[in-house]
């Protein structure tokens, strides 16, 4: 990465913390340069010494308020509300979806130009990356904030090319107790993903599973998905190939992170399926990044390999990467009365072959 690309991931990184922390940034792209207060994690002090009263929100959770049209639902944009955003109360009810049997009437609201679409758009990207809802209090670039990006300071934070392997070493498991484990990192990220390579390298392609991070189900034991299961399963089957490597990355919750993944349980569990509990959150149905997949296999000096996944999404966007796949290996597991929707879901609405 050059040195330029090298600073605007720093300045990107730096406004998604001052996401976090409720405190107001500044991104600027070509089309425009807006102001911008995350809403969850603003206080109405804070909104007062900001003083928008406007609203940005991501164009999915606009299609669940019915605020744009057919056509534009088709690919949504973000949208701005004008003086939709008097405090934080006011904004969260239009914002989060767990409120909206609290407030089912909401608006009458009127729509505004974005005032720079590309700056929201990269605003969007950043409340998902901070794993925060995709809403902002909105103003012209003026005034006082805290840290400044660029839509391109985000795509080079997002860069997978900034991927490098920090550390490896012997990791026994259950499956393999000569197994290996790479850490991999990027300079500005906090999140390390990791490669467990099991079994003797050879000449085959590898078995490979990429499997995103799922604290409830790897950790807890969740039933209400199948990640656990899948991911002790797709160990064994690689100690029984020659070689194969699980691919663990980061991004839990189909890349939306943890507390909106259990904002989405709480949606599903009003009768809501795992897409529209998504898209109700206001974000797409598949946020991760399969990229990072990608320079992972790179940097191990794997060009082919045996993918294991029921998501054949999963295979094309591996080989737009470069990496060839050779064969799909099916992953089928047994279902519980907990997931037996969830995994109907998986099947008729995201394309996984079960």
């Amino acid at each position: 990465m050059s040195d330029a690309a090298a600073a605007g991931a720093r300045r990107a990184a730096r406004a998604i913390d001052a996401l976090r922390r409720g405190w107001p940034l500044r991104v600027g792209a070509a089309d425009g340069a807006l102001d911008l207060l995350a809403v969850e994690s603003a206080s109405d002090a804070a909104l007062a010494e900001f003083g928008g009263a406007d609203m940005l929100l991501s164009g999915e959770r606009a299609v669940t308020l019915k605020l744009t049209n057919q056509r534009a639902a088709a690919t949504p944009g973000p949208v701005r509300l004008a003086g939709a955003g008097n405090s934080v109360a006011a904004a969260l009810a239009v914002a989060d979806p767990a409120l909206d049997l609290a407030h089912p009437l909401k608006g009458p609201f009127r729509t505004v130009a974005t005032g720079g679409e590309a700056a929201a758009a990269a605003a969007m990207t950043m409340a998902r990356h901070a794993g925060l809802l995709p809403a902002f209090f909105v103003r012209p670039a003026a005034g006082g904030v805290e840290a400044e990006c660029t839509d391109g300071d985000v795509a080079a934070l997002l860069d997978p090319a900034r991927l490098a392997i920090a550390a490896r070493a012997r990791l026994p498991v259950a499956a393999s107790e000569t197994a290996e484990i790479v850490a991999f990192r990027s300079p500005e990220e906090a999140s390390d993903h990791v490669a467990l390579v099991i079994g003797r390298r050879d000449a085959n392609p590898p078995v490979v599973r990429l499997h995103s991070e799922c604290l409830t189900g790897d950790v807890l034991g969740s039933l209400k998905c199948d990640c656990g299961p899948q991911l002790h399963a797709a160990l064994h089957a690689m100690a029984d190939a020659p070689w194969g490597v699980l691919l663990y990355l980061r991004q839990e919750g189909r890349g939306i992170g943890l507390v909106n993944k259990l904002r989405a349980y709480a949606l599903q569990d009003q009768g809501y399926d795992t897409v529209d509990a998504n898209l109700r959150l206001g974000f797409p149905v598949e946020a991760r990044d399969f990229a990072i997949a990608g320079r992972m296999l790179d940097l191990l000096g794997i060009a082919r390999i045996r993918l294991m996944t029921n998501n054949p999404e999963k295979v094309a966007r591996l080989e737009k990467e470069g990496v060839e796949v050779v064969e799909r290996i099916p992953l089928a597991l047994p279902t519980n009365p907990h997931n037996e929707h969830y995994l109907a879901t998986k099947r008729d609405r995201t394309g996984h072959q079960l």
